[in-house]
């Protein structure tokens, strides 16, 4: 009895200390992996939209090929749906309350409707037995194939309307000697490794222990600890009155978590689809079309801070909602 008790506590210790490790190794893995590609003489702006883009979706990565490896499917599932919401209501929300939040016009007719787009697709792909009377409800690797397709449309997209532009990140990215540089990824990547690992086998003992689903510990404790990386640069890119990295940051999260992140964990593995999760599909798509309205409302394409106060109750109370319904 007693070991058990330390070793329940052990694993608690080091899902906390997992979200250190997991953060820490995705900031070693894109400076390490930024700075060799640097040196190769690679464009600041195509390190930006690959190297940095997929480091800062590298923690919902890693935790949902492991859930996915272990068949842990909702903490999968709840993680990438439950960043999404966390990126737009709490983290959009307080990047507004510091600073409002004014978006180009680009990102306002095409980046967030293909984010809506992101949620919608995922939402027919998930639910087989309610669409066609299906024995099964899934995303399967078939399903997982199409998620990588569009996700491939959405880079060839980007860089479409980004390789006009200036190297706006040249000074961003430090450049190390190649050994500092492999170094810091291989470092990186065993932080991901073993932090997501300890993050994984703690959500599911929380879960056993407090007897609920592994969807509510996905939806909530582990997304919004895999979206720390987005909430410090919104948060300091509003802080710093920069607009477009604050929302650009959270738009292209979010088109990543669906399209690579769940596209790379159903090819791994096909992931089995309550249709109780249905809610929180429906509420990934009404944050998304909650922050296009709110640019209509008000000042035009500007996140004012009442809507940012607004956006965080909202995400409470769904957290309370969560909480008193799973």
């Amino acid at each position: 009895m007693i070991y058990t008790s330390i070793a329940n506590m052990l694993t608690y210790i080091l899902f906390i200390i997992g979200f250190v490790l997991l953060i820490k190794g995705a900031d070693l893995l894109v400076d390490g992996a930024a700075s060799i590609a640097k040196k190769l003489h690679i464009s600041s702006i195509v390190i930006g939209l690959t190297i940095v883009a997929l480091g800062t979706s590298a923690p919902e990565m890693i935790i949902n090929v492991l859930s996915s490896l272990q068949g842990n499917s909702e903490i999968a599932i709840g993680n990438v749906l439950g960043s999404n919401i966390a990126n737009i209501l709490l983290i959009l929300g307080i990047s507004a309350v510091i600073y409002p939040i004014t978006v180009q016009k680009n990102t306002f007719l095409k980046e967030i409707p293909f984010s809506l787009l992101a949620a919608i697709v995922m939402g027919f792909m998930a639910n087989d037995a309610l669409i066609d009377g299906a024995g099964f409800s899934g995303i399967t690797r078939i399903d997982g194939f199409i998620l990588i397709s569009f996700f491939i449309i959405f880079l060839y997209y980007t860089f479409g309307i980004t390789k006009s532009n200036e190297d706006i990140v040249e000074d961003a990215i430090n450049v190390f000697s190649y050994s500092k540089s492999v170094l810091y990824i291989i470092l990186g990547l065993t932080g991901l490794v073993i932090g997501g690992k300890w993050i994984v086998d703690g959500a599911v003992q929380i879960a056993e222990f407090l007897n609920i689903s592994q969807s509510l510990i996905g939806l909530t404790i582990v997304s919004i600890g895999t979206s720390l990386p987005e909430l410090a640069t919104s948060a300091i890119a509003a802080f710093k009155k920069q607009s477009d990295i604050a929302i650009g940051n959270v738009v292209g999260s979010n088109i990543f978590n669906i399209f690579w992140v769940l596209g790379i964990s159903a090819i791994i593995r096909p992931l089995p689809f309550d249709i109780s999760s249905n809610g929180d599909i429906a509420m990934t798509i009404f944050a998304s079309v909650l922050l296009f309205l709110v640019m209509v409302i008000g000042k035009k394409r500007v996140i004012e801070r009442w809507q940012g106060v607004f956006m965080i109750a909202s995400y409470i109370g769904y957290i309370v909602f969560l909480v008193l319904t799973k």
